[in-house]
């Protein structure tokens, strides 16, 4: 943490959690599709998985009942809850999205950036940063 920051300024996002209601489908999903590879995570009392995205940011996958199963969701996902991730190449992604035929929307601001949603349709974009 750099010494500028004031005590208690906030300074970075460490990681995002996401429920899933079937890891191994959640995991061929992110390991396959998207191509994270899972890091240890520690004994927990539910089943899960974690991923390091670089620069000490994490994903983590929690197989937990999801209050919100079943809730309507927005037909574009900029227009829902997401998270970010960044893409060094949209063209490869977009060729792993299209092989595994899910589905993506692209971002309605004109960014190099899409969306698309998991199998437990947790929302997902991805900007392109060179």
């Amino acid at each position: 943490m750099p010494d500028s920051l004031p005590s208690g300024q906030i300074n970075g996002l460490l990681h995002a959690g996401l429920l899933v209601s079937d890891l191994a489908r959640a995991r061929g999903f992110y390991e396959s599709v998207l191509g994270l590879k899972p890091c240890p995570r520690p004994e927990l009392p539910y089943a899960g998985a974690w991923y390091e995205l670089g620069g000490g940011q994490q994903l983590h996958l929690m197989c937990l009942p999801n209050p919100d199963a079943g809730i309507a969701r927005p037909a574009h996902g900029g227009r829902d809850r997401h998270i970010a991730l960044g893409v060094k190449e949209m063209a490869g992604l977009k060729s792993r999205l299209d092989a595994a035929g899910v589905t993506y929307t692209a971002s309605q601001s004109g960014r190099a950036a899409l969306f698309c949603r998991d199998p437990d349709m947790n929302t997902l974009e991805f900007v392109e940063i060179r």
